[in-house]
Order: structure tokens, then C-alpha cells, then sequence
């Protein structure tokens, strides 16, 4: 059985990537600092698929912890890399706490890499370092802008210490994914995502408010050149999403990738603004929202989605889950966290 490692694992797409990598027949074990997270995902993940992942809590800026792991379990085949500070905003107002856990704990990870001779890793990549792009939809070709945030910074900057350290020592292969939105949940409702303190995200928002928790939910902005003046994003199932990273790992290990490095959008292809989110929430659950339109948000563009043609004829792989049912998903999701009938 091949062993894999996920950093970020008991977090929101690293956990449902998980249940996918042991139904898959994958030996999973994560590392991850609970600091977005916790262990109750664990619980989910051994509900879903009948196995408890092995699970280390540490920090991966602590180099001599990331050593001992990997003399710990010397049989690793490949990395999944999710673990990182993700919200825009806070980035924006904490850029040091960004570019220290992120960049560090890439570079811990390589040169671990390279020492114990692990060759395979699949970074956690984002549409933010297209930027705000001039032409959508956004292909891997598509010209990486200067970042709007710290956050969406650090993954661009992270994208290219990936790519020089494979020029650099060939016997290591990467494939960033470059997700869009990930929204949903499992539809066990057994993992989900939790958000530690006010979620930064539109989605776990929108199902606080629907739980009573959160009041008013606010939209940031309806003056964007969008066809109703709300931001327009490419949201993709988290469950599809993980299935891309199964899908990743299998072509490295089985060395069916084309070059040492490689990228792949991973979206929908389907640009929905904020509000047409609400309204499908609203739809799927029955609930009328209460939101309230204040003004644009530092850090957020204007409006992006993919062109996934790429990911869908190289990796065999596509985004099936409807916005309704995914929607339906996370207020299952929350509703059982909530102790909600």
C-alpha cells in the first residue's frame, strides 16, 4: 500500500482528500498544526471510509520536526501539499504571518524532499496568481499577474520555488493545482468546512447565517463590471476538487507525467457572481437569506473563472456537481454540526 503524505489533512479540501486517497487504497498520514482545523475531522474521515489516517501535530516551519517525520516514516511516495495560511483578507493586514508559514514550510518540505529521497509532490495551488486576468476565461497559459493580496502572493512565489527546485534536482516531479472555489461539503455531512472564528469565505458564511449565528450576511460590492454588480468566481464541489488530487498523485507515481512540472486549473469552467450564489443557496435550502451589499473588499478581484479543457483532456478528470447540490451539501453539512433537524 503507498504511503502519502497530506499536510493540512484535517482541514477542509486535505480532509475530504483524504477520504478519496483511502478509497482510493492509499495509506494516508497527516501533518497538520490544527490552526484552522480539528480533530473532529479525523472522526469524520475514519466514519466515511471505515480507517483513521495516521496523524502527527506539528508545525512544518519547525525543521527539525519536519526532519523527524520523514525519518519516522522513510516509505513515502508522494506529498499532497494543502498546509497554509489562506485567507485574502487577513493576509492583507498580516502579510509577515503569510510569507513566513507558507514560503517556509514549502521550503521545509523540498529539502526534505531531496534529503530522504521522496520524489513526488502535489502543491495546493490557486487562481490568485492570475490576478485580475485581462481575458477570461483563464487558461494555464494565461500570464500570472502581480498579486492582489499577500496570500495569493505567496502561492505564486511558491509556484516558482517548486518549479526551480525540480529544474534543480530532476528526480523530484510537481503538479501545481490551481483550484477556483471550493465549496460543499461530503455528502456523508460526516466532513465539512469549519472555519476557525468568523469564516473568510463566501460559502461557510452564507450557511452561518442560515444557522442563526452570523446576523446579517454581508456582499462586498455590486458596482463590478458583472452582469449584477457582485464579484464573479468559479465555484467547484470540494469533493470533485479532491478526486483532481487522487488523479495527480496516481500520474506522478506512475511517472505518466509529461515534464518534471506541471499545472492544471482546476474549476468548473462557470463564472456565478455572489449573489447568484445566495440565490442557489437559498433554492437548494429552502432559507431565505438576510445580506446586506457594503463596499468592495482589499484583495478581492473583480471577477475570474476557468477554462479547464487542459485538466479535462490530460488528467481525465472534471467537475460533475451541480452549485444546487453542492450548496444543498454544506447546509447538510452545518446543520449537523449545529445539532440542527
Amino acid at each position: 500500500m503507498k504511503q502519502i503524505l497530506v499536510t493540512g489533512g484535517t482541514g477542509y479540501i486535505g480532509s475530504h482528500t483524504v477520504v478519496v486517497l483511502q478509497n482510493a487504497g492509499f495509506e494516508v498520514i497527516i501533518i497538520d498544526n490544527l490552526s484552522n482545523s480539528g480533530t473532529e475531522s479525523l472522526d469524520g474521515i475514519e466514519k466515511i471510509t471505515g480507517i483513521r489516517p495516521i496523524f502527527e501535530q506539528f508545525d512544518l516551519i519547525e525543521k527539525d520536526k519536519v526532519e523527524a517525520f520523514f525519518t519516522k516514516y522513510p516509505k513515502i511516495e508522494a506529498i499532497i501539499h494543502f498546509a497554509a495560511s489562506k485567507a485574502v483578507g487577513e493576509s492583507v493586514d498580516k502579510p509577515l504571518l503569510y510569507y513566513r508559514n507558507n514560503l517556509v514550510s514549502l521550503i521545509n518540505l523540498l529539502e526534505c524532499q531531496i534529503k530522504f529521497g521522496v520524489s513526488n509532490i502535489v502543491f495546493s495551488s490557486s487562481c490568485t496568481v492570475y490576478g485580475q486576468p485581462d481575458k477570461l476565461p483563464v487558461t494555464e497559459q494565461t500570464p500570472r499577474k502581480d498579486a492582489e493580496s499577500p496570500y495569493g502572493n505567496t502561492k505564486k512565489v511558491n509556484e516558482d520555488i517548486l518549479r526551480d527546485t525540480i529544474v534543480a534536482n530532476p528526480q523530484i516531479k510537481g503538479i501545481a493545482l490551481r483550484y477556483f472555489n471550493p465549496v460543499g461539503a461530503h455528502p456523508s455531512a460526516h466532513i465539512g468546512e469549519l472555519p476557525v472564528g468568523v469564516p473568510a469565505n463566501l460559502v461557510p458564511f452564507i450557511t452561518q447565517s442560515a444557522a442563526g449565528l452570523r446576523g446579517e450576511l454581508k456582499v462586498y460590492g455590486d458596482d463590478y463590471d458583472t452582469n449584477d454588480g457582485s464579484a464573479v468566481r468559479d465555484y467547484i464541489n470540494v469533493v470533485d476538487l479532491a478526486k483532481a488530487h487522487v488523479i495527480a498523485v496516481n500520474r506522478l507515481v506512475e511517472n505518466k507525467n509529461k515534464q518534471g512540472y506541471e499545472i492544471f486549473n482546476l474549476g468548473t469552467g462557470n463564472g456565478v457572481s455572489v449573489l447568484e450564489a445566495i440565490h442557489a443557496f437559498e433554492k437548494a435550502s429552502g432559507i431565505k437569506l438576510n445580506y446586506k451589499i457594503v463596499g468592495r473588499r482589499a484583495g478581492d478581484i473583480e471577477k475570474i473563472w476557468a477554462d479547464t479543457t487542459f485538466a479535462n483532456e490530460e488528467l481525465g478528470w472534471k467537475a460533475e456537481t451541480g452549485l444546487e447540490e453542492t450548496m444543498l451539501s454544506a447546509w447538510l453539512w452545518e446543520k449537523r454540526v449545529r445539532g440542527i433537524k
